[in-house]
């Protein structure tokens, strides 16, 4: 076979290789403490002596983006969703109290679009920016057959560290506990199999103007990325502002979400009123028509996190996190559990 063969056979070898030197610029912009070389060998490297910590405990988590990759396809736009890709992982980090550190990242794709793969990537150099976490290696891989056309998947692991004895849940996290949830960005990263179901049946084009965001296409309103809440948490455990527990609200929503982090004998009590639904979720229950009790099951209705605090601390850190940029408020508390471990009062504004 001649030195081409492989090119021939649909993986472009010097097109991965401009891809990775794009890789290495962007991944230099994450650098943090602990950050050790650069991309491009066997392992990446980073040193754990170097960001501070005295008795650390690793936490790791992977999570991919989803079929909202689909939407990305149709639109033709690429350069947010690696910000998804990478809060999905960090999100998961930060609800244990852990500092995301690093990241790396799985780029799979049919055909090598170098412009393609270097708006994934500067994506995921943002979502590490806005996390704090350094971009230290990942994996591109060309697999003809395996993917239709420019069409790809992605995938992510992160890496964090908490003091031993400052995890969370707390062991005191107790009945009367108050509840505070951070306002979402949108729909996030899960329920678009439903999503992109619903939009069908809406007959709504992906570049008509969305029906919930005047001034936005439909697929640019769908593709709003995840918002990442790292920093503002962590800042808030390091005021000492009294969190007993996080919960991301993902796929599963409120229902499958929140006992995650409670203790058998713990329930969660919300007010739906409380809570500022924005105006994709009407649309999506509307047209898709599902009712309240779906909705909660599937999505996350305007809450990215909710957390239990003490109290004494809970207007403490409705302030806090409205001084760094979230919206945030009182919803509920936690009671003794007689039944569900998820009890609502009120109406979803739909």
């Amino acid at each position: 076979m001649t030195s081409d063969a492989y090119k021939r056979a649909g993986v472009d070898i010097d097109s991965a290789g401009r891809l990775v030197e794009r890789i290495k610029s962007v991944a230099s912009t994450t650098r943090r403490s602990g950050m050790q070389g650069e991309i491009g060998g066997f392992g990446a490297l980073f040193d754990l002596a170097a960001t501070g910590y005295r008795d650390p405990i690793l936490v790791a988590s992977t999570d991919g983006v989803g079929t909202k990759l689909k939407i990305a396809f149709a639109a033709d736009i690429h350069d947010t969703i690696g910000i998804d890709l990478v809060a999905m992982s960090v999100n998961d980090l930060v609800v244990q109290g852990a500092e995301p550190l690093f990241f790396l990242d799985y780029f799979a794709t049919g055909k090598l679009d170098v412009e393609q793969g270097t708006a994934i990537v500067n994506g995921i150099a943002e979502g590490c920016r806005i996390a704090g976490c350094a971009l230290i290696g990942g994996e591109t891989a060309e697999m003809p057959g395996m993917y239709h056309g420019n069409d790809y998947d992605l995938a992510g692991f992160a890496v964090g560290a908490a003091e031993r004895g400052t995890l969370l849940p707390r062991p005191d996290i107790a009945e009367g506990d108050t509840l505070v949830a951070i306002a979402s960005s949108g729909v996030h990263s899960n329920g678009y199999s439903l999503v992109r179901k619903i939009v069908e049946l809406s007959g709504v084009a992906w570049t008509a103007d969305a029906p919930f965001a005047p001034g936005q296409s439909l697929s640019e309103a769908l593709l709003t990325p995840t918002r990442i809440y790292v920093k503002p948490l962590l800042a808030a455990l390091k005021a000492g502002i009294g969190i007993k527990a996080l919960a991301h609200i993902t796929g599963g929503g409120f229902i499958d979400n929140i006992p995650r982090v409670l203790p058998d004998h713990l329930a969660a009590h919300v007010d739906l009123n409380a809570i500022s639904v924005p105006k994709v979720f009407g649309w999506l229950s509307q047209i898709g028509g599902m009712n309240e009790r779906e909705m909660l099951r599937t999505f996350n209705c305007g809450v990215g996190m909710l957390v239990a605090v003490a109290p004494e601390d809970a207007q403490k850190l409705v302030d806090h996190l409205s001084g760094e940029g979230e919206i945030a408020s009182i919803v509920g508390k936690l009671t003794a559990r007689t039944g569900e471990p998820v009890t609502f009062d009120g109406k979803l504004g739909l």
